[in-house]
């Protein structure tokens, strides 16, 4: 089974602190064989919250996704946005 990064942004960092993240973050996401499905982009929320931003990320299988999160090179990335962005992420099995 597929394996998502679904990322619900609060708040957004500034620009080039968002930026920097990315960077660092898709090179950790290619390494474990991830792709960005949706990164930012026009939106609109029907229910719940507004969000500013969604990034979803797709990973040949669960197990992948969550050692991306895990590797030393997306908690590279990680200490870049950590206080300068709020937002939930949840880690989640395709069907």
């Amino acid at each position: 089974m597929k394996g998502y990064w679904i990322s619900i942004y609060e708040k957004v960092a500034e620009t080039e602190i968002q930026k920097k993240y990315a960077e660092k973050a898709t090179i950790a996401i290619l390494k474990y064989s991830g792709k960005i499905l949706v990164r930012g982009g026009k939106n609109i929320s029907l229910e719940g919250s507004i969000s500013p931003r969604t990034v979803i990320a797709e990973f040949p299988s669960y197990e992948n996704a969550v050692k991306c999160y895990n590797s030393n090179e997306y908690k590279e990335a990680l200490s870049i946005l950590k206080g300068n962005a709020k937002r939930n992420l949840q880690i989640v099995e395709g069907i």
